[in-house]
C-alpha cells in the first residue's frame, strides 16, 4: 500500500559541492517536475498564463554559476534518489518562486520572479495548462488561500514526498523565517497529493488562445513603420550572405571539415531501395525507402540538413528525454520529404534518432526541428513514426511492410476499427488523445497490420509512438487481440501519466485476481510498466479494477524500479477499499509466487498466499512486505 514512511532524522553534515554540469544534468532530467513545482508555489494572483512563463523562466535560471555548495541540505534529505544536483536546482526554484510573492519595494532590487519574465516569451498567444476536474479546481482555490511558504510546504510534501524534517530544511535554506508555521498552515488543507500530478498543474502540457485581438490591431499601424525600418536595416546587414538564403533558418556556419560537409550534402543522403525490406534479415528503419513528393527537392533537403546542424534562434527545437540534438555524424538516411497538411516535412534517420524538420508552406519563418531516440527499433516498434500534427490530428509515416492502418478507441474494445487508409506510406488523420482536455472519454490508438502481424501503437506526444502489449513481462503479447483490447480498456486513460517521457512500450499484466470481502465479485490487480528508449526511468503503476468499473484506480506507482519488468516479474501493492455496506478494508495482492504478505503500521495483519484482506478504518496507513516462494522478500510498490 502506498504510504509515506518518515525516516529518522540525521544530524546535518556538510553537503557535497555541486558544479554546473551536475546541476544541469539534474535540471534536464527532471525539468517537467521542477517547472510543475515552481508553478504550484508561485502566487496564484499572477494569473495562469504568467505563472506558466514564470515557472519555466525560474527553472531555466536555476543553474549555479561555476561551483556552488549545497551543504545547507544533507544528502539523505535531497530526494530524487539523493541526487545533490537535483536538490540544488530544486532549492533554487523554491527560493525564487517564494520571492515572486514578495511585494516590490523602493530602493530594493526586485527578484527574478517579481517581474514578468523576459525569456521564455510568446507573442500573440496566452498559454495555460489544461483544465482539470472539480477536485483540481477546488485544490487550486485552497492553495491560493495559503501563504507562499505554506504552499511550498504542501507541494514538497505531496509532489516530492519529503518528510516534514526535510521540508523544514528546504524551506529554511530557501529563506523562510518560520518553516514550522508554514507546515502548520499547510496542515489545514486535506492531503490530496495525488491531484498535484494532474494536467491542471502541468506547465509543460499547455493550451493556447489568442490575446486581445482588438488591441493588437490598434497597435499594428504604429508597429508597421518600425518594422519597415528594421527590414531595411536587416537587408543591409544580411547582404551578401545572410537572410533566408540556401540554408533557410540555419545559424551561420562555424566550422569547416570534410566529414561535417559530407553530412550536410543532400547528394550523399542514404536511400534504401524500395524492395530492401523484402530480403533484409531485420525489419527496421534502415530498410525504409525514401518517400514523399519532395524526395528529390535538393533545396528543401539542404535547408533541413543545415537547420539540423545549426538551428537558428527562430527554430523551435524539441527532443524526447535522453535524446541528443546535435547534428548528424555522417550522411543520414532519408525517410520522407513532402507536403503534409500545411507544411513541408522532412524525416531523417541517423541510426539512433529520428529527426523531423518542418517549415510552413507559405512562410520562411516558423521552422521546427524534433528529435526522438529509436535505437534498436525493429518490427512493431519500427512500423510507424509521427509525420504531422494539425488541428488535434496526427498522421503517421508507416513502414513499407505495413498493409493497413486503422483507428481504434481503447475504451471501446468491442467496437470496430476505422480504416485510415495509406497513401505513399502516409496514413489518414487520426484524432490524437494528446490534445484532449477534461475528462478522459476516449483514447484513440493506431492499429497496424502487416508483415509481423497486427499490433497497437499509442500516441504519447512524441515522434515514436509507444507499443502496447499485455501478459507476463518476460513474455509479452501484442494487445491487438480481443483479450488484449479488453485488458487495456480500463487502463487506457492511465497512459496520460507517461506522455512526453520517451516511452518505447507499455505492458499491462494482470498479476492477481481477488474476491471482494462483501461477495460482490472479483477485482483484478494489474501492473503497467512503461519502458523508455533510453533504458532508464521506467514508470510502473499498480492498478485495482473492481467488477463493472469503467476505469481502474491507481493503487501505487514508482519510477526506476525493476518491479513488474522482465528482470523482476514480481509486484506487491495494496489499496483501501470501501464495500457497498460502508466497511473499509485493506486489500493487497502479489504475484502468484508470493507465499505470504504482512501489513504493519496503521494496520497489523498477515496472510498466507498472495492475497490479503483485512478490515480497517478510513485513512489507515500501512507498510506491506511479502515473501516469495523461494524465500526472497518483495517490497510493496511505492513512489520513489
Amino acid at each position: 500500500m502506498q504510504s509515506q514512511h518518515v525516516a529518522p532524522r540525521h544530524k546535518s553534515s556538510p553537503g557535497p559541492v555541486v558544479d554546473a554540469e551536475r546541476a544541469e544534468a539534474a535540471l534536464v532530467e527532471h525539468y517537467p517536475r521542477l517547472v510543475r513545482l515552481a508553478y504550484l508555489v508561485l502566487p496564484p494572483g499572477l494569473g495562469r498564463g504568467r505563472r506558466v512563463l514564470t515557472a519555466h523562466a525560474l527553472a531555466q535560471r536555476a543553474l549555479p554559476r561555476g561551483r556552488s555548495s549545497a551543504s545547507v541540505i544533507p544528502v539523505q534529505s535531497a530526494g530524487r534518489d539523493s541526487d545533490p544536483g537535483y536538490a540544488f536546482v530544486r532549492l533554487q526554484v523554491i527560493r525564487t518562486a517564494l520571492g515572486a510573492g514578495r511585494p516590490l519595494r523602493r530602493r530594493t532590487r526586485p527578484g527574478r520572479g517579481q517581474l514578468p519574465p523576459l525569456i521564455p516569451l510568446v507573442w500573440g498567444l496566452r498559454l495555460f495548462p489544461h483544465t482539470g476536474g472539480a477536485d483540481e479546481l477546488a485544490l487550486d482555490q485552497k492553495l491560493a488561500t495559503l501563504s507562499g511558504p505554506a504552499r511550498a510546504a504542501y507541494v514538497l510534501r505531496g509532489l516530492e514526498r519529503l518528510p516534514d524534517h526535510a521540508v523544514r530544511d528546504v524551506l529554511k535554506a530557501a529563506g523562510v523565517a518560520d518553516p514550522i508555521a508554514a507546515l502548520r498552515q499547510a496542515d489545514r488543507l486535506p492531503a490530496q497529493y495525488a491531484l498535484l500530478d494532474s494536467p491542471e498543474f502541468d506547465p509543460c502540457s499547455l493550451q493556447a488562445r489568442p490575446t486581445d485581438l482588438k488591441r493588437r490591431r490598434q497597435h499594428a499601424k504604429a508597429a508597421l513603420a518600425a518594422a519597415a525600418a528594421l527590414a531595411v536595416c536587416g537587408a543591409l546587414f544580411a547582404l551578401p550572405g545572410g537572410g533566408w538564403g540556401p540554408d533557410g533558418a540555419a545559424a551561420p556556419a562555424y566550422a569547416q571539415n570534410p566529414s561535417a560537409e559530407a553530412a550536410l550534402d543532400p547528394g550523399r543522403l542514404t536511400r534504401a531501395a524500395p524492395t530492401a525490406w523484402r530480403t533484409s534479415a531485420r525489419l527496421d528503419l534502415s530498410v525504409w525507402a525514401a518517400r514523399g513528393d519532395r524526395a528529390g527537392d535538393t533545396a528543401l533537403l539542404r535547408r533541413a540538413l543545415a537547420v539540423w546542424a545549426r538551428p537558428g534562434g527562430s527554430v523551435r527545437v524539441s527532443a524526447t528525454p535522453g535524446t541528443a540534438t546535435g547534428g548528424p555524424a555522417g550522411p543520414p538516411q532519408l525517410l520522407y520529404a513532402g507536403d503534409v497538411d500545411n507544411a513541408r516535412v522532412v524525416l531523417f534517420h541517423d541510426g539512433l534518432r529520428i529527426a523531423r524538420y518542418a517549415e510552413p508552406k507559405d512562410s520562411a519563418a516558423g521552422a521546427a526541428l524534433d528529435f526522438a531516440r529509436v535505437d534498436g527499433a525493429a518490427g512493431a516498434e519500427a512500423s510507424a513514426v509521427v509525420l504531422s500534427r494539425s488541428d488535434g490530428n496526427v498522421r503517421y509515416l508507416t513502414a513499407p511492410w505495413v498493409k493497413a492502418a486503422a483507428e481504434r478507441d481503447l475504451l471501446k474494445p468491442d467496437a470496430g476499427a476505422m480504416d485510415l487508409g495509406i497513401t505513399d506510406g502516409v496514413t489518414g488523420p487520426l484524432a490524437s488523445p494528446v490534445q484532449q482536455t477534461g475528462a478522459c472519454t476516449s483514447w484513440n490508438v493506431l492499429q497496424l497490420t502487416g508483415e509481423p502481424g497486427t499490433h497497437v501503437l499509442a500516441d504519447l506526444g512524441e515522434l515514436a509512438p509507444a507499443r502496447l502489449t499485455t501478459g507476463r513481462p518476460d513474455a509479452p503479447q501484442e494487445a491487438s487481440g480481443a483479450a488484449g483490447l479488453r485488458a487495456w480498456a480500463p487502463l487506457a486513460c492511465s497512459l496520460a501519466s507517461v506522455r512526453a517521457q520517451g516511452v518505447r512500450s507499455v505492458n499491462a499484466w494482470q498479476y492477481a485476481e481477488q474476491p471482494l470481502p462483501d461477495a460482490t465479485g472479483t477485482a483484478a490487480w494489474v501492473c503497467t510498466r512503461a519502458e523508455t528508449w533510453r533504458g532508464d526511468g521506467p514508470r510502473v503503476l499498480a492498478q485495482f479494477h473492481t467488477p463493472g468499473g469503467k476505469y481502474a484506480a491507481v493503487a501505487a506507482k514508482a519510477e526506476n524500479v525493476p518491479a513488474c519488468g522482465a528482470r523482476d516479474p514480481h509486484v506487491l501493492a495494496g489499496v483501501l477499499w470501501k464495500s457497498e455496506a460502508g466497511t473499509w478494508y485493506l486489500l493487497a495482492a502479489g504475484g502468484r509466487d508470493t507465499a505470504s504478505i504482512n501489513a504493519t503500521g496503521g494496520v497489523s495483519a498477515s496472510s498466507q498466499g498472495h492475497l490479503l484482506a483485512v478490515r480497517t478504518r478510513q485513512g489507515a496507513q500501512a507498510d506491506l512486505k511479502g515473501k516469495l516462494d523461494d524465500g526472497r522478500s518483495v517490497e510493496a510498490l511505492r513512489q520513489k
